[in-house]
């Protein structure tokens, strides 16, 4: 039986189908190097590619990536503040009284691990409406 041509998703529907369709390279894993690991992958792609579209994720907060590694990562705020100079600056970044600079977010991506893009991300708006 010939197999269908795999083509980008661009509905509910054709999403569904290709979830079924993978789904059954779950319960008979292909091997690696044939054409059905080939298929497997490709239809891996197309749903990474429609999900990352329909659903996209958005970076956290700046102040909440540096919330949560502190918390995962057993920081403490004089970590924090040992990090970027002070407990006051760090206390005035937490309280969003101080933007964080370039120098302190490489400092945070480098000695912490934040990715970069969470810290360097626009702040977001926080129920303002923009000056008409």
């Amino acid at each position: 039986m010939a197999k269908k041509i795999i083509r980008p998703l661009h509905s509910e529907a054709d999403y569904d189908v290709a979830l079924n369709e993978i789904g059954r390279y779950f319960e008979n894993e292909p091997k690696p190097g044939t054409p059905e690991a080939d298929r497997f992958d490709l239809l891996a792609l197309i749903i990474e590619d429609y999900e990352r579209r329909r659903w996209p994720i958005e970076p956290p907060d700046t102040i909440d990536a540096i919330r949560y590694r502190m918390e995962t990562g057993g920081y403490t705020q004089a970590d924090l503040g040992k990090l970027l100079g002070s407990r006051q600056r760090a206390s005035d970044i937490l309280t969003r009284k101080r933007p964080l600079t370039m120098r302190m977010a490489w400092r945070l991506h480098r000695e912490w691990g934040i990715p970069a893009e969470a810290l360097i991300a626009p702040p977001r708006s926080r129920g303002r409406r923009p000056a008409a």
